[in-house]
């Protein structure tokens, strides 16, 4: 790189530059060693650097509509207990919390109506619920939030239970949230579910999958309730259109997984450089009523119908993946959305192998050393 970075092009160059090591990263270095007034961001750009989780720039959607910070550079509250944690979730005033350990979740958190918050794990930090029961299960409703960004934790459920339960996670009327690195395993109703009006969100790194045996016998009628993640909650949820515009950039859907990998409605969906393998899978991504999905340089292995066609969605670009052992339908149809945003892109020979060693809950803490 000859030309010098300019101010107004640092925020882009940046976002580059974290969001990938070994992209350029010395050229980028030199550069702005030349201008003094950057001097201090000069560190970020090594690989092994210790980064703020406040100096990462989202990617994806959810750097749209002027982005996502969640709660930036205030003090953290450390939290190793279900008591510590509901309460500063449930506090407006606390705008980073730490969590460490293993968390029982006795019962599900509610989290609303806040702006600018930050959820992060200390290495191996994770939540744990082993409530199936209908009202009692799930482990953290998210509900009319803005500006959101959680990191570096694992979310366990009891295993898939068809009584129309909860999920791990469901984000419901939230705009601008950040899921990153994070591993959500074994929900009771699915892994992580957006729904609902909710707007400019980026999953990214994240692993999803199931490793307890799905319960049969629900009310719901499937014994086999291995469901990942749905994306609008029913083809009646009208409000929903023009809104759910999400991105999974770099995300696993792992052995155990069924289906919905995502099932979606309505939004603007674009799934980059993502890795499925289970064999166990019906099918992964299904495209339902208005889904708009750009499905880009993934990679598939083993699994049964990576692409389902379903009645009424609006368009499905597949574009770059590959696919090994598969069987089913593999191609999209029609032209989908060009997403307004820029974002690295892995060559599909490299998603495999870089999703493995990457996806889930890989970090040492609050660092951002990737997207």
């Amino acid at each position: 790189m000859k030309t010098k970075i300019k101010a107004a092009f640092l925020t882009a160059a940046l976002s580059s530059a974290f969001a990938l090591t070994g992209c350029g990263q010395d050229d980028i270095k030199s550069e702005l060693t030349e201008n003094s007034n950057l001097l201090r961001l000069e560190k970020s750009l090594s690989a092994n650097a210790v980064i703020p989780l406040a100096s990462c720039f989202a990617p994806g959607w959810a750097s749209q509509n002027g982005g996502t910070t969640g709660g930036g550079t205030a003090a953290e509250t450390t939290v190793s207990t279900y008591a510590q944690l509901k309460a500063a979730i449930e506090n407006t005033s606390v705008k980073v919390i730490k969590v460490t350990g293993t968390i029982t979740v006795t019962a599900r958190l509610s989290f609303q109506d806040q702006t600018g918050k930050t959820i992060y794990g200390a290495s191996g930090a994770k939540l744990v619920s082993t409530d199936q029961t209908a009202s009692g299960s799930g482990i953290i409703n998210i509900k009319r939030c803005n500006n959101i960004v959680i990191r570096n934790l694992i979310f366990e459920g009891p295993g898939a239970y068809d009584t129309d339960g909860w999920d791990n996670a469901i984000l419901d009327d939230c705009r601008n949230v950040w899921i990153d690195h994070c591993e959500f395993r074994d929900g009771v109703d699915g892994n992580f579910d957006i729904k609902n009006k909710s707007d400019f969100v980026t999953v990214s790194y994240t692993k999803f999958h199931y490793l307890k045996a799905p319960k049969p016998g629900g009310s719901g009628g499937t014994d086999d309730h291995r469901f990942s993640n749905l994306i609008g909650s029913s083809d009646g949820a009208t409000a929903d259109a023009g809104k759910l515009n999400v991105t999974f950039v770099r995300c696993w859907w792992a052995p155990g997984c069924r289906e919905r990998m995502p099932r979606v409605r309505y939004g603007k969906i674009h799934i980059i450089n993502s890795y499925f393998n289970s064999s166990v899978s019906n099918k992964c991504i299904a495209a339902g009523v208005q889904a708009n999905i750009l499905v880009d340089r993934n990679v598939f292995e083993n699994v049964k119908e990576p692409i389902s066609l379903m009645s009424g969605f609006t368009a499905v670009t597949q574009t770059g993946s590959t696919f090994t052992n598969v069987t089913g339908n593999t191609a999209g149809s029609g032209t989908a959305f060009t997403p307004p945003y820029s974002i690295p892109a892995l060559s599909v020979s490299a998603v495999k192998a870089d999703v493995t060693a990457n996806a889930g809950a890989t970090l040492s803490g609050n660092i951002c050393n990737s997207l």
